[in-house]
């Protein structure tokens, strides 16, 4: 019987490059097991035809993971004309072959101009969404449609890169609970040709980007050399909130806001939510300002966490 490894408190964000073909569980796994960490968590899952930036939350970092959840995202993606699938992406088995008309850029770029903004959009059948407590892609792989309600969604920016033929290539800004999918099914259909995504790559989980990001062959190398190496490769648990102002309080007003208790700051914001620190630089949970100006305590981390 293998003897199996101690788990260890280590806490950090880990921005992870996802390959192609793995689930984001399967690639939290794989990351856990390597810093052999107590606790970890993923921010979002990926698609595991798509790639790219995945963050994952090691110990303490774990209490954060809801605000990267409801953060923008960015993508890269590619998308073939004149072919649509069951699935909307390159996996699924197709469902309609339509010819492709002449497309010009200014064209390609009128038409995607319609997307940019708040848009509706009904979520595909191949989805985590649940109905009576089972995923739609489950009830999907056994011919079983359910009626969706469209959701609300916001499209930042959506830029044509480049356009071959039936291919187009796009960069894409957007609100959480976009489905990109969705996006470009809807747009095939619009054009009245059908698409579908080629290829789909993560590049932004605000307010983290892709030029950090490591992959899973690196970090095996690393992990040879020890989990020191490892751990230098970790964002520290306040690099997932950087968006919001940083108050700074004393011993005193720390132990009461441990407690629960809102306190007056100084030189706090007047509204919104903001980053917890003592004594200047240990971060310690995120607060929100309330109507009378003290600052509430709403998510708190372990005191050893720094």
């Amino acid at each position: 019987m293998t003897e199996r490894r101690p788990r260890r408190p280590v806490s950090g964000v880990l921005l992870l490059d996802k390959p192609v073909g793995w689930t984001s569980n399967a690639a939290l796994q794989a990351v856990k097991r390597l810093y052999q960490a107590a606790k970890a968590g993923h921010t979002g899952s990926l698609d595991p035809l798509a790639s790219g930036l995945l963050p994952i939350c090691l110990g303490e970092a774990t209490k954060l993971s809801g605000f990267l959840l409801n953060a923008d995202k960015g993508y890269r993606f590619t998308c073939r004309l004149g072919v649509t699938t069951a699935t909307g992406d390159a996996e699924g088995e197709v469902v309609a072959v339509r010819p492709v008309g002449p497309l010009s850029r200014e064209s390609m770029e009128a038409a995607l101009r319609r997307f940019v903004g708040t848009i509706q959009q009904i979520p595909p059948m191949y989805s985590a969404l649940k109905h009576n407590g089972q995923p739609l892609y489950k009830l999907a792989r056994k011919g079983v449609e359910i009626e969706r309600a469209a959701r609300e969604v916001t499209v930042r920016e959506l830029r044509l890169l480049r356009l071959e033929d039936e291919e187009f290539e796009c960069e894409l800004r957007c609100s959480k609970g976009t489905y990109v999918r969705t996006l470009a099914t809807d747009l095939g259909e619009m054009l009245g040709c059908g698409a579908h995504v080629a290829a789909l790559r993560r590049t932004v989980v605000e307010p983290y980007d892709a030029t950090r990001m490591v992959t899973l062959e690196s970090l095996r190398e690393w992990a040879e050399q020890g989990l020191a190496v490892l751990d230098t490769k970790l964002l520290p648990p306040d690099s997932a909130v950087t968006q919001w102002p940083a108050v700074r309080v004393g011993g005193d007003a720390a132990f009461y806001l441990r407690q629960g208790q809102p306190v007056l700051a100084p030189r706090a914001p007047s509204q919104g939510w903001v980053r917890l620190y003592q004594d200047e630089q240990r971060f310690f949970g995120i607060g929100e300002i309330l109507d009378d100006g003290r600052v509430a305590p709403r998510r708190l981390l372990a005191r050893e966490v720094s």
